[in-house]
């Protein structure tokens, strides 16, 4: 497999689209079409995506600068925290779509990116996080963004692994993404596809959503509420991951799940990680599509 160029102005339409594709789906206790939730609206997530889409792809950027003027805007425009995680995960996948190798698919070729981060990233990304203000910031005794970063933005994700899943996929090349969640964003996809009046891209990103949130404690829930919240939360997801994963249509869910999203918000509870995770996936699907990996 090799990668061959996009250009920048495909590249952030690809960007926005894996944004608005992911509002389109049906998240509990997150952001979407069919409800808002924690103070936030909809249209502050497509005003986010508007904002951010031709900065994060502008050509000869490092990824320290796609992220840092990612959040600039989006704190310009919405005065919010729409969008820091998938900024912090979308940036190295640009960067690998902008830069590619040769001889390097998608997947290797973000492996690359991520060696290649210098401690300047480092530095802009520490930068672009103080001023989103994530939930649950606070002070940790190894590379804190609050202090001076001395190492590179990969080895402050390292660092940062064991207690941030963003930051797990930079120091394991985001093999989460990349082995399990684009798999199956496919073959769900590929199983509804068919069915009238049912758009497949939306409910196979519910369906990677929901897998995420039922495997993995959410960073965004353990630094707001805990572990133990997160883990039940997770407890919770599997139930219904479990029967939306067995389930002939989609719609069929469509209420059950709109229950316990309500559910998850009455109790200010948010899988923004999750979330986040989920539009990584979908950019490395549009990536893939546009010919990113080829034969």
């Amino acid at each position: 497999m090799r990668c061959k160029p996009l250009s920048p102005i495909v590249v952030a339409q690809a960007y926005r689209n894996a944004c608005l594709t992911e509002l389109q789906a049906i998240k509990p206790g997150n952001v979407h079409v069919f409800a808002d939730g924690h103070g936030m609206t909809v249209h502050d997530f497509i005003k986010s995506a508007d904002v951010t889409a031709e900065l994060i792809s502008q050509a000869g950027l490092t990824v320290g600068q796609r992220l840092l003027q990612a959040v600039q805007a989006t704190h310009a425009a919405v005065g919010m925290n729409t969008n820091l995680g998938l900024i912090l995960l979308c940036a190295p996948l640009i960067q690998a779509a902008l830069s590619p190798s040769r001889e390097l698919d998608l997947a290797q070729n973000l492996a690359r990116v991520l060696e290649e981060l210098s401690v300047d990233d480092g530095a802009l990304a520490a930068q672009a996080i103080l001023l989103a203000k994530p939930a649950g910031l606070g002070n940790v005794t190894k590379h804190d963004v609050q202090a001076e970063i001395k190492v590179n933005l990969k080895q402050m994700m390292v660092a940062a692994a064991d207690r941030d899943f963003i930051a797990w996929q930079y120091a394991n090349n985001y093999n989460t993404i990349f082995s399990d969640a684009l798999p199956l964003f496919l073959n769900v996809k590929q199983a509804w596809q068919d069915q009238a009046k049912v758009n497949s891209e939306a409910w196979a990103t519910t369906a990677v959503y929901l897998t995420f949130l039922a495997r993995y404690p959410d960073s965004h829930i353990v630094r707001k509420h805990g572990m133990d919240i997160a883990q039940a939360v997770r407890f919770e997801a599997q139930a219904i991951e479990a029967d939306y994963a067995k389930i002939n249509n989609p719609k069929l869910m469509q209420a059950r799940l709109l229950d316990w999203d309500a559910s998850l918000k009455r109790r200010d509870i948010n899988p923004g990680t999750s979330a986040d995770l989920t539009v990584a996936t979908l950019l490395a699907y549009q990536l893939q599509q546009l010919g990113m990996a080829i034969a």
